[in-house]
């Protein structure tokens, strides 16, 4: 799969762009803040409906206007795709596969698969669990529309059960109404956990090969899934700390509390791990990610990294670009010493100064 082309009207700094990639590596470079990183979460819009930084429509459309757009020619085996995308100010998203609109943004995913790398996930070890939830749920939802349609309702259902349990304080006839809530979160709930615990297991296939070829086999890391609650136990828990949940006004069992475990040498590397584990264990996360979504849609994503090298150590810069010859990659940086240094292979340059492209090879 490759994204072959994409056209960007009034989003973010881009009044009006047209980029034609290549099929393996696509390289931003320029200064800071001048709209490398834009042209990634475009990309990555395209295909999942959504920013990878969490932004909200509005905040993507250039300032001053009141819609914004984006088409994107994708090319998946001996299909091509057309997808349009069309941001509005006050209004949901209007989106467009070859044409034809569609009613769910859910019915988008599957065409483009993507895997986006940037400073921040190199945290994602040290950082607090929803961004580790978050780093599951956006693969999942990209590989599993099954899953993206169980996590939507599960987060509408909970949000609702929350929303009853503030109200349980002036309104304590709705109390019989928390069964029906209850019933409708484990049901949802027990999905989300059966679809992350397969993901999981298959991910520490992979991850253990990847990290110890990483740390020279100086290390042997563990990656494992720490449910809040076991599938066969979420009813029972949910009824046992009802209690507790109309002290706190707020639901405290289900997936929306789960965590992942990384381990090194039986220390839990989230609290105790020097920021080199850390870091490495991140890279061996994203790497892992990778190779998991080639072997389940029997494809290849394509690799969106932003200003990452500049991040890492020589060792750990070889190891990255030495395992993504294969992909097509698009990669932003500030400038093209770190791959003249490593003589790495660049089909095509784009250099972006404020809000403009020119492209090369």
């Amino acid at each position: 799969m490759i994204i072959e082309s994409m056209e960007l009207k009034n989003f973010r700094n881009y009044r009006k762009l047209k980029l034609e990639f290549d099929d393996k590596t696509n390289i931003f470079y320029g200064d800071n803040a001048q709209g490398k990183t834009n042209i990634l979460e475009a990309v990555y819009l395209s295909g999942t409906t959504k920013s990878h930084k969490g932004s909200r429509d509005r905040d993507m459309i250039f300032f001053g206007e009141t819609e914004g757009h984006l088409r994107t020619e994708v090319k998946k085996g001996q299909m091509n795709y057309r997808i349009d995308i069309h941001l509005k100010k006050n209004k949901s998203k209007g989106i467009a596969v070859n044409g034809i609109p569609i009613k769910r943004a859910g019915e988008l995913f599957g065409i483009a698969n993507f895997v986006f790398f940037s400073p921040e996930d190199l945290s994602i070890i040290k950082q607090g669990p929803g961004e580790r939830r978050r780093f599951l749920d956006m693969e999942l939802c990209q590989l599993d529309k099954v899953y993206l349609h169980n996590l939507t309702s599960y987060n509408r259902i909970l949000e609702q059960r929350n929303r009853l349990l503030k109200d349980l304080l002036i309104r304590k006839d709705l109390e019989e109404t928390l069964d029906i809530w209850d019933i409708q979160l484990v049901e949802y709930g027990k999905k989300i956990i059966a679809a992350r615990d397969l993901f999981i297991r298959q991910l520490e296939e992979i991850i253990a090969g990847i990290h110890s070829n990483l740390s020279g086999g100086k290390e042997e890391l563990r990656i494992s899934y720490e449910k809040n609650v076991e599938e066969t136990d979420f009813f029972d828990a949910v009824r046992r700390n009802r209690d507790r949940d109309r002290r706190l006004k707020t639901s405290t069992v289900g997936p929306h509390r789960d965590d992942l475990q990384f381990v090194i040498d039986s220390v839990d590397i989230r609290k105790f791990g020097s920021q080199g584990q850390q870091r490495t264990a991140a890279l061996s996360l994203k790497l892992s990610e990778i190779e998991l979504v080639k072997k389940r849609i029997n494809d290849t994503p394509v690799l969106l990294l932003d200003d990452v090298l500049s991040e890492l150590d020589h060792n750990r810069q070889n190891y990255l670009l030495n395992s993504i010859h294969d992909i097509q990659t698009m990669i932003t940086c500030t400038g093209l010493d770190e791959f003249v240094n490593h003589r790495f292979s660049i089909n095509k340059m784009f250099q972006v100064v404020k809000g403009t492209v020119q492209s090369g090879n």
